[in-house]
């Protein structure tokens, strides 16, 4: 061989041994579904599967433009699909492939189920037209009962209600349900514009039917006269309404849908949902929908369950299509008609009631294929990536959070999801998808715990911090304390765990508060204001529970003989000024006040400094205020120093001790005064203060001058995602200890 033949095969094989490393990927630059990774490095072993659930997407979001005009045009399902008012007559159409005929029947034709047919085209979409009368009147009147009347294939005759319906009722004789012609003469005209999506979300999470005081199903029209200004007056940004789509068993909590498309008329009509979302609007609240997507009830005659006699013309046949914990239907993501269902019932409470956004409940059931049922995530990555994901299902959240920013740019849609699958709040381009916030539901598991498991000297500070810090990076969380899911029957109220029975009789101003009054008056301030001050990017209380709502919540049903008396709010205790109960509903009104002014829920600048074991300590920074929590039962410190960040002198700002919160006013002196920092460090922070604490008591000190020029000297606030790793190496406080 010629010597350059060597050569050029020496540098070949020396190449082959060693090759030059690939160049770092630019993951943040990705158009592929991988941009993700730029923020959460534990994603990078999952490349592959982020680009194939992106590619399906993608996908599906073309064959949809191809097709359908667009995700917006596909979406408008219920301008065609339903009973609707048309020029010159009303139309019906309705998908259901299964079914041998379609008649449309009800008080506009006596009932009869043979005169009014309709036809099938290709797709199994039958179609239907009534013209007007001759004296140009409807020929299907307002107000008319209406039903579906199908032919099925093994030659039984059903009736149905349609299922785009936009209004049923129940009907007295026979308890099952009507569907109702709405197309009053005079729609409802929204008089108030949407405000602005709140930079500091608050939600108030309630339930029009149990919002009164009586025992009895409540009103849209007495929520919107007598809640809605109590919710504002309070200082929430957000109202998140249950129970609104129709659901034919009220003791459900709204969570069986049977009609997805109508409103509850237990509350009443589509016009006075309409008014009450109008006037939350005046009053700059926006409105969230809890969203039940992630199943359907399994009533046959009321819902979608076997509607055309099949049982997957919407959801999947067999074991698949039924979620044996719930006794539902689960819906089939993948096929091209449950997407346009699903897709335009989330467009027509946007564009028809103005709703600002959803909660979409239960979807740790959807992205897996077992449902999440007797799983317990451990947080490990595989657990997400995996043959049990549900692809189809992710994609469609996906859309649908695509479809919703589209449709209303500052839409807020929240994920219930408790297996911490990542990225569901991160953007659909990068990949994730799509959500604003997700819920904290390790946080009230842990107050329940804590309450029914452990002495009050037994709680682990840095286990709380860890629980209240421990969330995903760059993905906002809504911290709460209780919803409804931990008052329903079986549990009860934080309040109620912390004061039981005494609630009933000890709780007025004509006698001293009793040591289990006292304790459940200050621990209920203290786990609330924790948990909104660190734990998350967003605070969500429910209905009644800001006052130390009692008891539970139980709907009627026939194990409680249908009683009403746990499915109401006791407004009356709040407002007695007589009753203690008056001095939680004022915190609660405070601490809003507080977030108003120094709102913290938007800032990442967040430290612990201290979380103390022994003396039942916790010490953190955010958004320029100074937080202690002394969660100890019966020691106050004296003169104990707390470390910081900000050189300048203290101001107390907020104290959970004064006695409009029913508190000792043990801290009444310290707004007089400033407290003068010492330049030591202490704590892992340049400075410290020393203040007085007492026992279950927390304060809220803010710096007087934000000018100090040492506070600045290689002083770096702390981001939420290395918390976890500071908690692990706090010092431990020096501690002069008073009198409780």
């Amino acid at each position: 061989r010629r010597s350059s033949d060597l050569a050029t095969a020496a540098a070949t094989t020396v190449s082959a041994v060693a090759p030059s490393p690939p160049p770092p990927v630019d993951w943040k630059s990705a158009t592929d579904g991988t941009a993700v990774i730029a923020g959460d490095e534990y994603l990078q072993p999952f490349a592959d599967q982020l680009r194939k659930r992106y590619a399906k997407y993608i996908k599906l979001k073309s064959d949809i433009s191809a097709h359908e005009g667009g995700l917006e045009k596909f979406s408008t399902g219920y301008e065609k699909f339903g009973v609707l008012k048309v020029p010159g007559g009303v139309s019906y159409h309705e998908w259901a492939p299964g079914a041998k005929a379609v008649y449309l029947t009800g008080d506009f034709n006596d009932w009869n189920r043979k005169s009014h047919a309709a036809t099938r085209n290709e797709f199994g979409v039958w179609s239907l037209f009534i013209p007007d009368k001759a004296d140009g009147s409807s020929g299907i009147p307002h107000g008319s009962k209406l039903k579906a009347s199908l032919l099925l294939e093994n030659g039984q005759t059903v009736d149905r209600i349609p299922v785009w319906m936009h209004y049923v009722v129940q009907n007295a004789d026979s308890k099952l349900f009507d569907g109702i012609f709405w197309n009053p003469p005079q729609p409802y005209q929204f008089q108030h514009p949407r405000p602005p999506k709140p930079s500091s979300l608050r939600v108030y999470e309630a339930h029009v039917g149990m919002a009164t005081i009586h025992p009895r199903v409540g009103s849209y029209v007495e929520f919107t006269r007598d809640v809605l200004p109590r919710i504002k007056d309070l200082g929430y940004t957000a109202v998140q309404l249950m129970a609104v789509m129709e659901h034919a068993y009220y003791g459900s909590f709204g969570y069986h849908v049977t009609n997805f498309f109508a409103i509850s008329s237990r509350f009443g009509t589509p016009d006075e949902l309409k008014a009450l979302i109008d006037r939350a609007h005046e009053l700059g609240l926006v409105v969230l929908m809890d969203c039940i997507h992630s199943h359907a009830s399994s009533n046959v005659l009321d819902g979608l369950n076997q509607f055309d006699g099949t049982d997957h013309q919407y959801f999947h046949g067999g074991a698949k299509g039924y979620h044996t914990q719930w006794d539902s239907r689960l819906f089939n993501y993948g096929h091209w008609e449950v997407l346009r269902f699903l897709l335009s019932n989330l467009r027509w409470y946007i564009d028809e009631y103005r709703f600002d956004g959803f909660r979409f409940d239960g979807i740790t059931s959807m992205l897996y294929k077992n449902h999440g049922i007797n799983y317990s995530f451990s947080g490990g990555y595989s657990e997400y990536f995996n043959e049990n994901t549900d692809v189809d299902s992710m994609v469609y959240l996906m859309l649908a959070n695509d479809l919703c920013h589209s449709l209303l740019p500052e839409a807020i849609t929240v994920a219930e999801d408790v297996s911490g699958m990542p990225t569901l709040c991160r953007p659909v381009s990068e990949g994730g998808f799509g959500f604003d916030y997700r819920l904290a539901m390790a946080v009230p598991d842990k107050w329940i715990q804590l309450l029914k498991e452990y002495r009050d000297d037994d709680w682990n500070m840095g286990n709380i911090v860890h629980t209240l810090i421990n969330r995903r990076w760059n993905e906002k969380c809504i911290a709460y304390v209780e919803s409804h899911d931990q008052s329903i029957v079986g549990d009860k109220t934080i309040a109620f765990w912390l004061m039981d029975k005494e609630m009933y009789d000890k709780m007025g101003l004509d006698i001293a508060p009793t040591p289990v009054i006292d304790r459940g008056i200050s621990l209920h301030k203290l786990i609330r204001l924790i948990t909104y001050a660190l734990g998350g990017e967003g605070y969500l209380n429910f209905i009644g529970n800001e006052f130390g709502h009692p008891e539970w919540v139980d709907f009627p049903r026939p194990g409680n003989n249908f009683d009403h008396n746990f499915c109401r709010r006791r407004w009356d205790l709040a407002d007695n000024p007589n009753l203690r109960y008056q001095y939680l509903q004022n915190f609660d009104r405070a601490m809003h006040s507080l977030e108003t002014k120094h709102p913290w829920l938007t800032s990442a600048d967040t430290f612990v400094s201290l979380s103390h074991e022994k003396d039942k300590i916790v010490v953190f920074e955010r958004a320029g205020l100074l937080f202690v929590f002394n969660f100890h039962p019966t020691k106050s410190f004296d003169h104990y120093r707390v470390g910081t960040r900000w050189g300048a002198w203290h101001q107390t700002l907020f104290d959970t001790d004064k006695p409009e919160f029913g508190g000792q006013n043990r801290l009444n002196g310290s707004y007089d005064i400033t407290f003068a920092t010492h330049k030591e460090p202490w704590c892992n922070r340049p400075y410290y203060v020393q203040l007085y604490i007492p026992c279950r008591t927390a304060i809220v000190l803010r710096p007087t001058s934000y000018d100090e020029p040492a506070q600045t000297e290689s002083i770096q606030a702390a981001s939420v995602d290395n918390l976890a790793e500071q908690v692990s190496d706090m010092g431990v406080a020096t501690t002069s200890t008073g009198s409780a």
